[in-house]
């Protein structure tokens, strides 16, 4: 089974922010799918998809931001995912609004959900797949910002890159990473 993670914060009043981008992702592939997240358990929302490369597991965990690796590291212990098999859909600051940069391990960066992560995989060796949200306007508090919205010359940018996303994440399911990776670094 293969374990796609969109990371955000739950509540209507996180929705459209920037921080909320992995969640947009997943939202979008559970449409395409006809697969909504109806499972709650292990601190998160979750669907099971079977399609013709197998079992796909979405999944949006609801411990804000910070704590994700609880709701993660939880449901892939209980279904027993190998750290190999999941892949982590985050917003990040060093990248150009829009931007997609896929990635096989590394560092938290200092993305507090990916600092979780790693703190209950034991791991920094998992799949990424970071959503560029470009750096806050001078004055602007990083917190600030990335509980901000989207401009309105943005939206278009952020669903084009939610929709990349969502490809590189089908590619994922019969390729190996390193080719999605490939494929759509940089895109």
């Amino acid at each position: 089974m293969k374990l796609i993670i969109g990371l955000g914060n739950p509540g209507k009043a996180y929705e459209q922010t920037r921080h909320n981008i992995g969640f947009k992702v997943i939202d979008y592939l559970a449409m395409k799918w006809n697969a909504p997240l109806t499972q709650s358990k292990f601190k998160g929302m979750y669907s099971v998809i079977h399609r013709p490369e197998g079992k796909v597991m979405l999944l949006k965990p609801l411990t804000f931001m910070n704590l994700s690796g609880e709701s993660v590291s939880a449901l892939m212990d209980y279904y027993n995912i190998a750290i190999e098999d999941i892949v982590v859909i985050y917003d990040d600051l060093d990248l150009p609004t829009g931007q997609l940069r896929l990635r096989q391990k590394g560092s938290a960066g200092g993305h507090n959900g990916i600092k979780s992560l790693i703190q209950h995989l034991g791991s920094q060796q998992f799949n990424r797949m970071r959503i560029g949200i470009s750096r806050p306007p001078t004055g602007m508090k990083v917190p600030d910002y990335v509980l901000s919205r989207f401009s309105d010359a943005e939206i278009p940018e952020m669903a084009q890159a939610v929709e990349k996303s969502a490809d590189a994440c089908e590619l994922w399911l019969s390729k190996p990473y390193i080719e999605v990776m490939n494929q759509f670094n940089g895109s």
